[in-house]
């Protein structure tokens, strides 16, 4: 679903485990066990990568984009402190179990529509104990109607149907509802996928700092330049943001990626249309060899 990921070799475990393969609302779900690690899967839908989860060590995020959301998670409050969290896309629920295990205590919604899915992710990959975790059966824009104003410390929004973040979800009328979801000062990170020439990314930076007065974006720099298919995370606020600390973290991971923020910001979006429900079109679709 245009989740960019490292693959894992697929077949059976060093340990016997099985792969699961099983039909949910999006189509067929597997679930390939990592021949490295016992107790960790990757989640695939329609053979695109969409989670991965170690259940041994929940704090372990495989995939870039997971481990650049992590880093928003740790910086969202001081070391510890339960957080009040939203997740608009579930899949295997991955950065749900990393808060409950970082911040023990924490309260989290999570909007999944795909009900099937949920079934089998809770019953093949069981959530930590005492996990403060609700599967909400709702599409994300439903969850945000739901929510008490200022009720959430920390809005996620990792959708993607068909590969594609819908267009929904990508409208400056849906970041007026994360506004009125989150508290002053809370934050708000989104997955983003895109390829040359990044015109959906630079139109969803645009509608966000339309929103948001503080603004960054994450992302390697091979997919900034223009010369690949990958994920961006973007991270707003009307608070101030840990740009500094966040892009030390991000520099420093196995796959490098840049932050970018204020007037680099400005010069990457310059002339991007801010999008509303009216003119919001979805990501563009990955490449078909990107998961071949």
């Amino acid at each position: 679903m245009g989740k960019h990921g490292q693959r894992q070799r697929r077949g059976r475990g060093a340990d016997g485990r099985q792969p699961i393969g099983e039909t949910v609302g999006g189509g067929l779900a597997q679930l390939l066990p990592d021949p490295g690690r016992p107790g960790a899967w990757e989640l695939l839908i329609e053979g695109a990568p969409q989670s991965h989860v170690d259940l041994a060590e929940p704090t372990r995020l495989v995939f870039e984009y997971q481990r650049r959301l992590g880093h928003l998670a740790d910086l969202a409050a001081p070391p510890g402190r339960p957080l009040q969290v939203v997740h608009l896309g579930g899949g295997a629920l991955t950065l749900a179990r990393y808060v409950a295990v970082t911040r023990p205590r924490s309260t989290q919604q999570v909007a999944e529509p795909d009900s099937r899915l949920t079934a089998l992710v809770r019953r093949a990959l069981p959530l930590p104990e005492a996990a403060r975790i609700k599967v909400r059966e709702l599409d994300a824009r439903a969850l945000l109607g739901k929510l008490p104003e200022g009720w959430a410390d920390l809005v996620i929004t990792d959708v993607f149907d068909g590969g594609r973040t819908p267009a929904h979800c990508a409208s400056g009328e849906f970041l007026d509802e994360v506004r009125r979801a989150l508290r002053p000062g809370g934050l708000y990170a989104a997955n983003l996928t895109d390829g040359p020439p990044l015109a959906f990314l630079r139109s969803q930076v645009a509608t966000a700092a339309s929103r948001f007065p503080e603004v960054c974006l994450i992302a390697e720099p091979a997919l900034l330049r223009g010369r690949r298919f990958g994920n961006g995370v973007l991270a707003a606020s009307e608070g101030a943001l840990p740009a500094a600390e966040l892009g030390r973290r991000c520099a420093a991971d196995p796959c490098a990626a840049r932050l970018l923020a204020g007037r680099e910001l400005a010069d990457f979006t310059a002339g991007a249309p801010v999008r509303t429900d009216a003119t919001a079109v979805p990501s563009p679709p990955p490449p078909s060899e990107l998961f071949g």
